[in-house]
């Protein structure tokens, strides 16, 4: 005992790891060392029946606890059980449960799951998508699809059988439409189930096919759905049809239909989550003087009165006035509105007047009248090599 290594560090986990954290360590540490990987190599079938020995024990709370009181002392002199893998008991238990558990998609599914394939299971979802407008996906609204579906035949009524004739029980899995293979390992005989090749695991042999669908028991129809998007939807989100998906097996219910939304740009509102951005733009004079505006929202035209000396980048908010939430309708995000002051570009002769009568009266001096001062000045301040003024 004294050689052995701690069970934690050989599956690289915690000592406060939870089991699930301990199982997905011991699915990476066996996968690596398993000997149908590395054939022939001591090595790693020692390191894989070590990481076999750990979870074993950390996998059960009782072992679990008396390992980590005890160490592993507590399982010395037959402790845990004899007759077990390397000195441990697996509860006599099928190894194929535990290994189909932990490596279903390593050996190709486990027995868990086999006995419950030829029952009634749901059909395969359907996926679609449509494309809205942004004030669309505020209110919400209606569209409609035309897609493709499988409805029974009414032909053979959906056993995929011709007229007159019926299905015949699969001789290979003797309607269970599940095989059980057993091969030997170093743990002994391992169950490994599997879907039945010959009836594709509905346990059942259609030996004339209905000529109408194929044998499928299904024939493909256009159809047209109704798709209610609700008010709220964001970009990239999905909308959920129930029922109207694949159809089930062994009599399961239909898949769902699952319809991904696109909403296009606006050229105006830009949105967050549940608000909505804006710039809205504004003269001088309104910025100096204050004003009351008509701002653009998604309900229409909202006054706002803007007060005297508003500064370029000043950012207003308007409660209730975004998308409305999707688990709430009383709820509404808010529209967020930057005020952006306008410079114009062309001016009137009496426009500029105004502006430069308003450069005097703030203190200003309008800067061609400051040039042509300048240059006079300059012109009359001109002297000659003794500091005389030139004529």
């Amino acid at each position: 005992m004294a050689d052995k290594r701690d069970y934690y560090e050989v599956l690289g986990v915690d000592k406060n790891a939870t089991e699930a954290e301990i199982k997905k360590a011991y699915r990476k540490v066996a996968k690596k060392y398993h000997p149908d990987i590395n054939p022939g190599d001591k090595a790693a079938e020692e390191k894989f029946k070590e990481a076999a020995e750990a979870y074993e024990v950390l996998s059960d709370s009782e072992k679990r606890a008396r390992y980590d009181q005890f160490g592993h002392a507590a399982f010395e002199q037959g402790g845990a059980g004899a007759g077990g893998f390397g000195g441990f008991d697996f509860g006599g238990g099928d190894m194929g449960d535990i290994f189909g558990d932990i490596f279903g998609d390593f050996f190709g599914g486990g027995s868990r799951g086999g006995a419950r394939r030829n029952g009634p299971r749901q059909g395969a979802n359907l996926r679609a998508a449509v494309r809205i407008t942004f004030d669309e996906a505020i209110r919400g609204v209606d569209k409609q699809l035309e897609i493709t579906l499988k409805e029974s035949c009414t032909t053979c009524g959906g056993n995929g059988c011709k007229p007159g004739t019926s299905p015949e029980t699969c001789s290979k899995c003797n309607g269970t439409g599940q095989v059980v293979y057993t091969q030997q390992s170093m743990f002994g005989m391992v169950r490994n189930v599997q879907p039945c090749p010959d009836c594709n695991g509905s346990g059942q042999i259609i030996r004339n096919k209905c000529v109408d669908c194929a044998g499928t028991g299904y024939i493909k129809v256009r159809k047209k759905i109704k798709v209610p998007i609700p008010a709220g939807i964001d970009n990239g989100q999905s909308v959920r049809i129930r029922e109207k998906g694949e159809p089930g097996i062994n009599g399961g219910p239909r898949g769902d239909l699952l319809v991904n939304v696109n909403v296009s740009r606006h050229p105006k509102f830009q949105r967050q989550e549940y608000d909505i951005f804006s710039t809205e733009p504004i003269t001088f004079a309104q910025a100096a003087l204050g004003a009351t505006l008509k701002i653009d929202t998604v309900d229409g035209p909202y006054e706002y009165t803007i007060k005297p000396g508003t500064q370029t980048d000043t950012r207003v908010r308007l409660k209730n006035k975004g998308v409305p939430s999707l688990r709430n309708k009383n709820l509404r995000g808010s529209h967020f509105v930057t005020f952006v002051v306008q410079v114009p570009t062309h001016m009137t002769e009496a426009q500029k007047d105004a502006l430069k009568n308003f450069q005097e009266a703030m203190g200003e001096i309008p800067q061609q009248e400051h040039e042509s001062k300048a240059k006079t000045e300059e012109k009359h301040e001109k002297k000659g090599f003794f500091g005389k003024k030139k004529k």
